[in-house]
């Protein structure tokens, strides 16, 4: 059988009309939603507290009003280099891993047009900044032995589309709108069996593991990509007291996940020795590129005339998203089956994969919709002289509104409910400090902390007539960053420089199972981000 790689095409009766559970999950959707402490070293090194102290270029996409404090115009760009170290436990198995990485993160261009010294309108502002929004970039590795299989969720979606025997065994199993591609998979390769009634009638499926037996389970994957941000900002000063800024954002998606899930079978025999009945390995390819756009308001006010007391405050638009998912992959099984006829165990042994009808294999090709929720930021800056500069900043974001449609603008009932029922209300708390050493260089210091999107009873539950075979899904907890940095200001050229340390919390589970006991997974993440930049 011939094995070459083609895509289905999007409008492919397999997935026409929108019949096929093929789109996103929730956690698909989750991985878009909200954003990395990233910009310029000095937003970074004061943890991102500068939504009323403004005067960065970064602000426009947290606060647009922040570039309305600008006199001069602006031009700049940031880099650095990172590490993310991921160890995982699950049981007595401990599995570290490490990934070195540059970034190009952020760049910049500020135009401030004056208009008067004496007039209410005292400077307009226009703006164009590039940044990271998130960076996916990490590498992982879990093992631990269960007493759970994936290849129970292979029967599970099996049985529950209804699969009779010969649609599974047909040549065109995988363009049956209404069958799991997971669930023809774990038949093809002998992972699940049909069970029968009394009476013979074929009642669903069952794993090819017994509950009770062991699984060596083994998971590693490489993930790669980010989400993109291109924001577009018009600023205006009023007074010297009031500032008020509009940014349109544009966003770009790409993000790729190569995942490997192996499983090895146990079982006791008779005279309770351990003996192997072989095993399987999954492999996944999973992308998903698109776009989004949104819209953002703020303003920040000097209440008191002769203070230097700031607040300030926006809103953000949901982000539109319009994007598609691609999906492929294969399983290779070695296994002993057993044969009740004469009570001996068969080897086989083989590759499967999704294909059409002449044999050839197939990549899933999936466009669907995310809408983000609408977000809301309070800030409070104060300066003191020309000596320190002192932020605090509130964000709030209710994930549990996601709305995730199909391409036709029609809303996935199911995936937008789970978001509603796993889905948390997220908070942001930023703390940051700039204390001057002379008038040319400045430290700083900050705190930011994202509380959990997911609740702690979240789980991917692939729909009975799903094309996706990655089973896998993790559930994050709150998210830390220390930051501290330093900052040189010449006459026109200046020079910053910070460091990030972001330390978060997850439960991974390599498939959906109530049996599975949760991986522990720590997520220790160190960068250093430099600006340089030229005010004319």
């Amino acid at each position: 059988m011939k094995k070459i790689k083609i895509a289905l095409l999007s409008a492919c009766v397999l997935l026409a009309g929108g019949a096929v559970s093929a789109q996103g999950t929730i956690y698909d959707a989750t991985r878009l939603l909200g954003s990395d402490l990233n910009g310029t070293a000095r937003y970074v090194g004061m943890g991102g507290a500068m939504g009323a102290l403004g005067a960065d270029i970064t602000t426009m996409s947290t606060n647009p009003a922040g570039t309305g404090l600008y006199r001069s115009s602006d031009a700049m760009v940031s880099f650095g280099f990172g590490n993310s170290n991921v160890k995982s436990q699950y049981g007595n198995s401990i599995n570290q891993l490490d990934h070195f990485y540059g970034s190009f993160d952020n760049a910049g261009i500020l135009y401030a047009y004056k208009v008067g010294n004496h007039t209410p309108l005292r400077f307009v502002n226009f703006g164009f900044n590039y940044r990271r929004t998130k960076n996916f970039d990490r590498n992982v590795l879990m093992n631990g032995t269960y007493f759970a299989s994936q290849t129970e969720q292979m029967a599970d979606m099996a049985t529950n589309s209804g699969a009779s025997l010969s649609q599974l065994e047909s040549g065109s199993a995988y363009s049956n709108q209404f069958l799991p591609w997971l669930g023809i998979m774990g038949y093809d390769s002998y992972l699940i069996d049909p069970v029968y009634n009394a009476d013979g009638k074929l009642t669903g499926y069952s794993p090819f593991f017994q509950l009770g037996d062991e699984v060596d389970g083994v998971y590693q994957a490489t993930e790669r990509g980010g989400v993109n941000e291109f924001d577009f900002n018009l600023s205006f000063n009023v007074n010297d007291r009031f500032y008020v800024g509009a940014t349109l954002g544009a966003y770009y998606v790409d993000y790729t996940r190569r995942s490997t899930y192996e499983e090895g079978f146990f079982y006791q025999d008779a005279s309770n020795t351990w003996k192997e009945l072989g095993g399987y390995t999954l492999d996944n390819y999973y992308n998903v590129t698109g776009s989004g756009v949104d819209f953002k308001l703020g303003f920040i006010l000097r209440p008191f005339e002769m203070s230097p007391f700031r607040i300030g405050a926006a809103v953000h638009t949901p982000t539109f998203y319009r994007l598609t998912e691609y999906g492929s992959a294969n399983l290779n099984y070695d296994v002993d089956v057993y044969n009740a006829t004469n009570s001996t165990y068969e080897g086989m042994s083989g590759t499967v994969y999704p294909h059409d009808n002449s044999g050839y294999e197939w990549q899933s090709e999936t466009p669907y919709r995310v809408v983000s929720p609408w977000k809301y930021n309070l800030s409070l800056g104060y300066t003191v002289g020309t000596v320190a500069a002192l932020g605090l900043e509130y964000e709030y974001a209710d994930y549990s509104t996601t709305k995730m449609k199909y391409d036709d603008g029609v809303t996935m009932q199911q995936e937008t409910q789970d978001a509603t029922d796993m889905l948390n209300g997220v908070h942001t708390i930023k703390v940051g400090a700039e204390f001057k050493l002379t008038p040319a260089f400045a430290i700083r210091v900050g705190y930011n902390h994202v509380t959990a999107a997911m609740k702690d009873d979240a789980f991917k539950e692939l729909p009975s007539n799903s094309v996706r075979t990655d089973t896998e899904y993790s559930n994050l907890k709150a998210v830390n960053n220390y930051t501290c940095g330093l900052g040189y200001r010449g006459n026109y050229f200046y020079a910053d420089l910070a460091y990030q340390h972001n330390a978060y919390k997850e439960h991974f589970y390599a498939f959906e199972n109530a049996y599975l006991d949760k991986t522990k997974v720590t997520n220790r993440n160190n960068r250093v981000v430099m600006t340089l930049g030229v005010r004319f």
